[in-house]
């Protein structure tokens, strides 16, 4: 008898986790939604994605946090530095290591934010997804939407001291790199989003980055990555879905940008409108653009 109560204690607590896992409704949750699970879970992990805008910085601005927060460091560890491009994807290995010695482990539940409010949360939330991790949300507004609901902030790094037991699964059906988009970008089943400006995607404005042409791929369209956000939120999902639902079902979307990071943002607003066959191409413009390059550009 005593063997049977034990077993239905666990099998509670094991019901109980799952619920405040899947408590969640979609993988963008508002401040009142991550608060009120915060004071039941403790097993979320809060982790801040902040990295620098193209000719807007934040280092000089006071640290302003969510309490517990962690540094997810997109530019610093979590970029391969070996390779000329910004921002590239790192290694499993190495992925898998970095994120262990932030205290993730399998079952942990993440939440990304930003302290710009929707920019650089949606590139990390792709890296955990091409690294095959799927309990991980973003919180829409990032720090200014938490500001305004006069939850608590702070100025501090939570400090970690265990290694979690996450493991890395790359998963290729997420990714895109220079020979996946040359093989593709023809298809009439493949639809490229391009998020940088009109004027970068038509070749009238000059790229931030040196050494890289105007204009775009090929057969791409341009959906500049503002379009879907109505100021530091997200727009709601069925004002996303209309930039996405035009095409087939079936159509495996493929997005880019100048780096990969606003071009994630697309991918998210692409996944919670319901569209799963999505990619990031990885080296973006940085790549395609490179005038040595020679690659196929229309304007």
């Amino acid at each position: 008898m005593d063997s049977l109560f034990v077993f239905i204690g666990l099998l509670c607590n094991f019901v109980y986790i799952r619920i405040i896992v899947m408590s969640f409704k979609s993988a963008l949750i508002s401040p009142s939604e991550l608060q009120d699970t915060l004071t039941r879970d403790e097993n979320v992990i809060l982790l801040d994605c902040t990295i620098d805008k193209v000719g807007q910085s934040l280092k000089d601005a006071k640290l302003v946090l969510l309490p517990n927060s962690l540094f997810f460091d997109i530019e610093g560890k979590l970029s391969d530095h070996s390779s000329k491009l910004p921002h590239t994807l790192v290694t499993e290995q190495v992925f898998e290591k970095e994120v262990q010695a932030l205290g993730i482990n399998q079952n942990s539940t993440v939440v990304l934010y930003d302290r710009w409010g929707v920019y650089s949360s949606p590139r990390a939330w792709w890296m955990f997804k091409v690294m095959g991790f799927d309990q991980v949300y973003i919180l829409n507004g990032g720090v200014p939407a938490w500001k305004n609901n006069s939850y608590k902030l702070t100025d501090n790094y939570k400090e970690n001291h265990q290694t979690g037991n996450f493991k890395a699964r790359f998963q290729e059906n997420l990714f895109a790199d220079k020979e996946y988009i040359l093989a593709h970008y023809k298809s009439p089943e493949t639809t490229i989003f391009d998020a940088r400006s009109k004027g970068r995607f038509i070749g009238l404005v000059a790229e931030p980055r040196k050494g890289l042409s105007g204009g775009h791929i090929p057969h791409s369209k341009n959906l500049p990555f503002e379009e879907l956000l109505s100021d530091i939120y997200y727009k709601e999902i069925d004002e996303l879905k209309q930039h996405f639902d035009q095409s087939k079902a079936t159509d495996e979307y493929i997005f880019s940008c100048g780096s990969g990071v606003t071009a994630s943002i697309l991918a998210f607003a692409a996944y919670i409108s319901g569209h799963t066959a999505i990619r990031v191409y990885d080296g973006s413009w940085s790549e395609w653009g490179k005038e040595e390059l020679n690659l196929p550009i229309e304007k």
